[in-house]
Parts: structure tokens; C-alpha cells; sequence
């Protein structure tokens, strides 16, 4: 009995909408990369995209536990001399919510190109619109 191995040519991907309101950043970060990766899937394959596309709306709503509001910081390095920015978490909520999912959700992911090329199938948007009502997307039940 031989292992069937899935194709990129034969696999079928899927829109899921994700409401992200009252979900907490790490626990919504690894169920979305397992989905982006295609580890939901029976015929998940390591060396192929057999992920889905994912769309998060509501991300300003998220929640961290703890004090992870005044304590937690995101980091940036511009590789300039004192071009190091640190931004704390309350700060980057009001002026880019969406960075703070895909920040957390591209730490989920494994390094290299298959990855990269599966972070481009995640959509995030603040409100609760979205303009891919075209690919019909399934809503995500999130366990």
C-alpha cells in the first residue's frame, strides 16, 4: 500500500472568513496557520501547498491575555545605525491592527519559500467588510 502524495495541480483551495472579535492572538495565530498550511486536510503534504485562503476580519477586536497590552512590544530594525523601533502593543493596535495577526501567525509558519508564498493567502482587515464575497467564503469554526 503506497503513501498517495497531493499535487499543487490537483489540489482544491478554499475561502474561509474568520471573525477575529473577543479571540485571543495566539490561539486564532495557530489555528490560521494550520490552515494556510493545509494541516487540516487529509492530504496534507510537507513539499506542497495544499493550504487554504484565509480572510480575518475584525482584527482591531482581538484580546491578548494577561499584561501582555503594556507589556508586550513589536520590534523593528531598519539596519541603520539607531534605526531600531520598538512599538508597544497598544500602540500598534490603534495605527496598524492588522500587523499584529500577521506578525503573529508568520511566526507560527515555518522559514523559507513555501511559506512565504502561503502568507500571501492570508487577508486581514480591520472592520467586518471584506471585498472577496466572490470566492464565497465558508465561515471557520474555530474549536
Amino acid at each position: 500500500m503506497s503513501t498517495t502524495m497531493a499535487k499543487a495541480s490537483t489540489v482544491t483551495q478554499k475561502w474561509y472568513v474568520v471573525d477575529a472579535t473577543d479571540l485571543v492572538v495566539g490561539r486564532l495565530a495557530v489555528l490560521i496557520a494550520n490552515v494556510l498550511r493545509g494541516k487540516h486536510k487529509p492530504e496534507y503534504t510537507p513539499h506542497c501547498d495544499t493550504g487554504d485562503f484565509v480572510v480575518v476580519v475584525n482584527c482591531e477586536k482581538v484580546q491578548f491575555t494577561g499584561k501582555k497590552w503594556d507589556q508586550k512590544s513589536y520590534q523593528d530594525y531598519s539596519h541603520y545605525a539607531g534605526g531600531q523601533k520598538v512599538t508597544p502593543a497598544k500602540e500598534m493596535l490603534a495605527r496598524k491592527p492588522e500587523e499584529i495577526i500577521r506578525r503573529a501567525v508568520k511566526r507560527m509558519m515555518p522559514r523559507g519559500p513555501q511559506a512565504y508564498k502561503q502568507l500571501t493567502k492570508l487577508r486581514i482587515y480591520a472592520g467586518d467588510q471584506h471585498p472577496h464575497q466572490a470566492q464565497q467564503p465558508q465561515e471557520l469554526k474555530l474549536s
